[in-house]
């Protein structure tokens, strides 16, 4: 009898063993859920294509996460609610797309990582004071171009003498922008004739107002006006204008004689892997600035047809090099 007790003993307490190690193993194999604000200042393909990239990329990595998606419609007052909404929601990060709603979050949220993404100049804009780390609870990624290397190459396919800019007044990566183009014109012999613009309702307009003194117009990464591109690129393409864009995601839709710039997905995925740092545990502060200059992360498009129209031959050189051809109204990548 009593080997038959310390028998039923010793199996109850193996049987009790093997339940506790499945309990103690059962949080470790649990995978956390996060929930992560996502602010875009307005809607338009390489705006789209970020956040995509973003939600894309952390999927990739294995990260279960609720994205609360929001679009701020062009105007900095709702970028501002938008991220109240975030710190009262207590999300346990936030992405903001663009300048002014990544300024806005930086300004509004201060105990939950902020990560933004495609902004020009993050120093410029007081989001960071170097691009060497974060700052406090801030980082992310830029869409910085090389300008002077963008208006010398349209000076020579175009023959641009007088380039048109059209910006908007209120957005700090456009006004950084601003100063560069006009640095870049001076350098190369350019007259420049800038227009400002407030919102996406003035952008055609604003081309009417300059078309027919400038001989193409140049487009920084500006959100406001890649969000009425069709309207700038029918205005332009109606006078015979070249139209050169730094954003080769919007021009896929054709107009741009020339875009040169950045796969604005493959931004996003960027985007999607710090996000992933931070919410494995990395303290924004010691993650630098992502710059997009790898060749995998950079486009060329040309828009055979658009150039056709303004009567411009591109040169067999640069066709061949451009990864995205636009032909007879077709989209070719190579």
């Amino acid at each position: 009898m009593k080997k038959t007790v310390i028998a039923a003993i010793a199996l109850a307490a193996l049987a009790f063993a093997g339940c506790a190690k499945k309990e103690a193993a059962a949080p470790a194999a649990a995978a956390k859920a996060y929930t992560v604000g996502i602010s875009k200042i307005v809607a338009h393909p390489a705006l789209d294509a970020v956040e995509k990239g973003i939600q894309d990329e952390l999927a990739a990595e294995g990260i279960e996460a609720a994205f609360d998606l929001q679009n701020a419609n062009g105007d900095v007052n709702t970028a501002t609610q938008i991220a109240t909404k975030f710190a009262t929601d207590k999300v346990n990060a936030v992405v903001a797309i663009a300048t002014p709603t990544a300024v806005a979050a930086a300004n509004t949220i201060k105990d939950v990582p902020v990560i933004f993404s495609v902004v020009t100049d993050p120093v410029q804009a007081g989001l960071v004071s170097s691009m060497d780390r974060g700052q406090g609870n801030v980082t992310g990624v830029s869409d910085k171009t090389d300008i002077f290397s963008h208006l010398s190459l349209f000076q020579k396919v175009a023959k641009i003498k007088t380039l048109g800019y059209i910006y908007t007044s209120s957005e700090a990566n456009s006004a950084a922008s601003l100063e560069e183009v006009k640095a870049a014109c001076s350098s190369l012999g350019i007259a420049l004739v800038e227009q400002s613009i407030t919102n996406s309702n003035e952008v055609k307009q604003a081309t009417e107002a300059i078309i027919k003194r400038v001989d193409g117009i140049y487009l920084t990464t500006d959100n406001t006006v890649f969000s009425a591109l069709p309207a700038l690129v029918e205005v332009a393409l109606a006078n015979k204008k070249p139209v050169f864009s730094s954003d080769t995601t919007s021009a896929a839709d054709g107009g741009c004689v020339i875009a040169s710039g950045f796969d604005y997905y493959k931004a996003g995925r960027a985007t999607g892997k710090i996000l992933a740092q931070v919410l494995r545990g990395t303290a924004p502060a010691d993650i630098p600035v992502k710059l997009l200059k790898e060749p995998s992360e950079l486009d060329m498009l040309l828009d055979l047809d658009a150039a056709k129209a303004c009567g411009i031959t591109l040169p067999a050189d640069l066709v061949a090099s451009a990864n995205k051809i636009i032909e007879n109204g077709k989209l070719t990548e190579k």
